[in-house]
């Protein structure tokens, strides 16, 4: 198999990416950097640092010029860093030296890098939010459907009690609608680096401060107030909230696996995957590269907070490790997203399933409602115990258990096992939630 199934020809389709994959390519991370070098001569013209002539053809030639990444590989290779390829390329491509000498003025490496970066990770933030919005949406539709769908939850893999089929869908999309909420918070720590060799701007000119005020509005990007260049917290704050996105697709994807497999049949997907041997099987392919790729997510988030382990000013192990681990952070957190939209856009009940389930369980399912039930007549300890004998016949008759309760306490109305009459709040969860998802829109 490919080295990253991102990139695979094969494999790409079933952890899919949309855009986001191309946010992490060579071309990507160059034309990232170039522009922030011609923005970041637009500024210093603009403050007398560097000539303006100067400021004004470094700009153009930002836009203009081509850098294969091709021929920065070896330099690279030598520095530990792409930035001296990519100036020494840039200068070439100028052939204009007398302008080309004010490139990269007072920057450092790792000012380029990491502002080229934040100004990626802002249209990877833009297509994740877009994604949740579009799941969220159509959870809420969903639960709106299906508020009082009666189903049996469960607890620990066993049946619990009666909820309904609308406040699952709410419990899966809380989370996300959450996240969708907080996306332009974490959007603040897209932050600016403009801080020099040793995070001191010494050679920055008079006003470094001001300097990297201005490049963060020309890039619209947040200015930091000060060199982050060891403190990774922007980007670990960003990465967890991809992370959390990844983790809530995961928990949809668990559960619809449960929810389809053999023998309860609950739930089914707009698109199931086939076996190579048995043509009966569709296979939950959607959820479970949900799970997959939450699993991946949270082992690669585990070794980017270590990674913010920097020594001193800069830390070249620790930086190495960021951008082994980031990108496939996102595309995988990303690839779980776009998984979540498609199943909450096709996904659907079997609600005679649903009931069958709860049929099936003989009334157990409502022995807690009875219990209450019976509280009008006894004390609470005596109507558990009163239930749990009755429960106990149940199991060794094969009797319901409603049958058994009405023929001990002829006074119970009917109506009691009827689980659309136990669904207690799972109904107005389910319409708080559809309500919120509009609300988003």
């Amino acid at each position: 198999m490919p080295a990253t199934p991102f990139d695979s020809i094969h494999l790409s389709g079933l952890f899919p990416t949309g855009d986001t994959a191309r946010l992490f390519s060579d071309s990507a991370e160059v034309r990232a950097m170039m522009l922030v070098e011609g923005t970041l001569a637009q500024v210093q013209g603009a403050h007398g640092v560097i000539p303006e002539t100067a400021a004004v053809a470094i700009h153009r030639a930002s836009l203009e010029c081509q850098i294969d990444p091709v021929g920065l590989a070896k330099a690279t290779a030598q520095n530990g860093v792409t930035t001296p390829a990519l100036v020494a390329a840039f200068r070439e491509a100028m052939q204009a030296p007398e302008h080309a000498a004010y490139l990269h003025w007072g920057a450092t490496s790792q000012d380029i890098q990491d502002t080229a970066l934040m100004l990626r990770l802002r249209q990877a933030l833009t297509q994740q939010a877009e994604r949740l919005t579009a799941t969220v949406t159509a959870l809420g539709k969903l639960a709106a459907a299906h508020a009082e769908t009666p189903m049996a939850a469960r607890t620990y893999g066993q049946h619990a009690t009666p909820t309904s089929f609308g406040a699952q869908v709410g419990q899966w999309g809380w989370p996300l609608l959450s996240l969708a909420k907080g996306a332009d918070a974490v959007r603040g720590n897209l932050y600016v680096s403009l801080s020099g060799a040793a995070g001191t701007g010494s050679a920055l000119g008079d006003n470094p401060a001001r300097l990297r005020a201005d490049l963060a509005e020309k890039l619209n990007l947040s200015d930091p107030g000060h060199s982050w260049h060891a403190d990774r917290s922007p980007v670990l704050n960003i990465a967890a909230w991809f992370t959390r996105c990844a983790l809530a697709a995961g928990k949809m994807g668990e559960d619809l696996i449960l929810a389809t497999q053999s023998g309860i049949s609950e739930v089914t997907l707009g698109g199931s995957g086939g076996s190579s041997t048995m043509p009966q099987k569709q296979n939950p392919v959607q959820p479970s590269a949900c799970v997959a790729l939450a699993r991946h997510a949270q082992g690669l988030h585990s070794t980017l907070e270590g990674a913010s382990l920097h020594r001193q000013q800069r830390d070249g192990a620790a930086w190495f490790t960021e951008w082994l681990v980031l990108p496939q952070l996102i595309l995988a957190c990303s690839a779980a997203m776009t998984h979540a939209q498609q199943l909450a856009e096709t996904l659907a009940p079997n609600q005679q399933a649903m009931q069958d389930t709860l049929d099936g369980t003989g009334g157990l399912l409502l022995a807690e409602a009875l219990t209450f039930a019976l509280t009008d007549q006894m004390s609470r300890p005596k109507a558990q115990a009163a239930v749990k004998e009755l429960c106990t016949q149940a199991r060794t008759t094969g009797k319901p258990l409603a049958e058994l309760a009405l023929t001990a306490y002829p006074e119970l109305p009917g109506s009691l096992f009827d689980a659309r009459n136990t669904l207690g709040t799972a109904p107005d969860e389910a319409r708080a939630f559809a309500k919120a998802s509009t609300d988003l829109g």
